[in-house]
Order: C-alpha cells, then structure tokens, then sequence
C-alpha cells in the first residue's frame, strides 16, 4: 500500500487526526487495538498488516457526518494502542488480553481490528476473563464459525465450549451456500439466535441491529459485536477471501455498525476476515473498514443525545 498524505486544509480535517496519543478528558474516549491474526486461517493469507492499512485509510477521510451532524474531530479522540504482537497461537489470547489490560478502564468503546476471524476468540475472552457470559456477543457474518478445531472458522464454537450460553448469542447476516447443515443445527442445538441475509434485508437495518442487542444485551448486560467483512458483496470486499457475491452493501455494513456502537451496551467491536494483500488496487475493503472505525465512533456520540 502507497503512503497516503493526509489532506492539509485545515478547514478539512482528516480522520486521521482523531488518533490522539494523550487524549483530552473532555472528549469521547475509544480505543483501538489491532489483533492482526492470519496462522489459523483455513485460507491463505498474508501476514502482512491490515490494522495499520486501516489507520492509514482514515487519512483518506474527513471527520465530519453529515447524517449525524457531528464532527468527530470536536467530540472523539480515537486512542491508539497499538498492535498486539503475535497474537496466533496457544498465547495468543494471553497475549492479547496482556495488551488490552494496558487499556484505560474509562474507554466508552474498544475497537478490534483483524486479522482473521480467530482475532474475535482471543479479544472476547481476554475482556471477559474467566467469566465469558459476562458479555453477550453478536455477530454480522455470512458464517456459524462453529468448525471443528481452531481455526478463522471457530472462534463461536470455542467460545461456547468456554461457556459463553448459546442464548447469549445472535447471529445475523447468515448467508446460503456459505454454511453446511450440520453447523446449522449446532447452531440452533446451543440456543443461538439466528437472523439470515434475507431477514435482514425484509427488515430496517436499525430495526434488526436493536432486536439482535435485545438478545445479546439482555438484562443490561455487556455485548461484544463481530462484524466479519466477508458478510459483505464479493464486489465490495475483494480483500475477503471468503465473501461471496450477493453479500449486503457496503452501506448496509456501515449503518449496522453505526446502529450498535449506538448502544452503550457494547464495549467492543471488532472487524475482521480483510486481507490487505487480496485487496483491490483502489483498496475498497480496507477503505470499508475505516469508514466502519468511523460509523462506530459516530454511534457512540449519539449515546448521549
């Protein structure tokens, strides 16, 4: 990827600017942490870094939401901790939660950047410690992620098997043809709540990102949300090895994470599943994450409105 040049109209500022090495105590305060898991993978991948493509690519973009009316760059300081180093592996999740444990306790959001799937295993864990059913989880992905083993495709199954309750879980976004029908049915065998591609699309966008934290976020509890990109159209994320065409718009992908990060239940927010070095030469996928980085901080300053 090309060095990018943040614009130098001070009139417009950059995204990029939002990543504060000493944040203000008057301000929003988000943290964002990359988990740039790839061993595991059941595709090839590069183990090159997409976490540090995505900061780059917020420089490509301004800090102000029309929609919202807010300019992040007067509310949100995006508090960057940096990378954990080899997050694969057994010590993966020990090396991860070693990083988080550094983070500020004050943070309103914590935002993961993947890596691969196995990324989502080793955060949830490492922010709920010994007690995985202190956080619900949701996920937007075209996949169970119920597999066998420990791998991209697991990290739901390992999670339960860690004893996380089924009905803690919803899943939305589950695409045909990108499952089998035995993970089906574990799916529904461990209580998960299951919302496919099609319901989404019957649905408002918002309307289903509110029943999916009905579930997940029930009692008040903490929910941690999982936004694989490969739930997205093959032409949107060609940097997703295992998207496929006929996923949800990129603009659908970005209003449900703007609907969630709304929500003071959620802590955390990862994006996962993009390898920099598929990506396009326009670099679509990676642009699609920084924009998600950006729709979540929005939603997280309207919790207060």
């Amino acid at each position: 990827m090309g060095h990018v040049t943040p614009a130098t109209d001070p009139l417009w500022p950059s995204a990029a600017s939002l990543l504060a090495a000493d944040p203000s105590p008057e301000r929003i305060h988000v943290g964002l942490v990359g988990v740039s898991t790839y061993l595991t993978s059941l595709t090839d991948r590069s183990w090159k870094s997409t976490p540090e493509a995505v900061r780059e690519a917020l420089a490509r973009f301004s800090t102000w939401s029309h929609e919202a009316g807010v300019d992040l760059a007067e509310v949100v300081d995006l508090v960057d901790y940096g990378d954990v180093f080899d997050p694969d592996g057994e010590s993966g999740t020990a090396r991860v939660a070693a990083h988080l444990a550094r983070r500020d306790e004050g943070l309103d959001l914590v935002v993961v950047l993947g890596g691969d799937n196995a990324a989502t295993y080793h955060a949830f864990v490492a922010m709920t410690g010994e007690d995985p059913a202190a956080l619900g989880l949701v996920t937007l992905d075209a996949h169970h992620d119920l597999r066998e083993g420990v791998s991209n495709g697991s990290p739901v199954r390992q999670l339960l098997e860690a004893g996380l309750p089924g009905s803690q879980v919803v899943q939305v976004g589950i695409a045909d043809f990108a499952n089998s029908a035995h993970y089906a049915s574990a799916a529904r065998g461990a209580g998960v709540t299951v919302i496919g591609r099609d319901e989404l699309r019957r649905r408002d966008v918002a309307e289903v990102a509110a029943a999916a934290m009905a579930v997940a976020g029930a009692g008040g509890r903490g929910v941690y949300v999982d936004v694989d990109l490969d739930v997205a159209d093959r032409a949107a994320v060609p940097g997703c090895p295992a998207a496929v065409p006929g996923g949800l718009s990129a603009d659908e992908v970005r209003r449900f994470v703007r609907a969630v990060a709304s929500d003071p239940r959620v802590r955390a927010i990862d994006f996962t599943e993009v390898d920099v070095e598929r990506d396009s030469a326009d670099q679509r996928t990676v642009r699609l994450v920084a924009l998600c980085v950006l729709e979540a901080l929005v939603g997280v300053t309207g919790r207060a409105a």
